[in-house]
């Protein structure tokens, strides 16, 4: 068989083509697999509201020093 190989700039620009970023057609909906439930998205909303919180606090010491 023949080997094709692909440049690194081709498959980037293959990522970020329309085509890419398009579900196929035919693809059945699927809450939580082909589709984000509604649970899901609550749930991603509320991961993103802690990590940003959780940058917007200052970086604390994980254990205190007893000297």
């Amino acid at each position: 068989g023949t080997r094709i190989i692909y440049d690194r700039k081709f498959l980037l620009e293959c990522k970020n083509s329309p085509v890419a970023r398009t579900p196929p057609c035919c693809l059945p909906q699927i809450p939580g697999v082909t589709s984000l439930a509604q649970s899901s998205l609550v749930k991603l909303e509320e991961l993103k509201e802690q990590n940003e919180s959780e940058e917007a606090m200052p970086d604390q010491d994980q254990f205190e020093m007893d000297i």
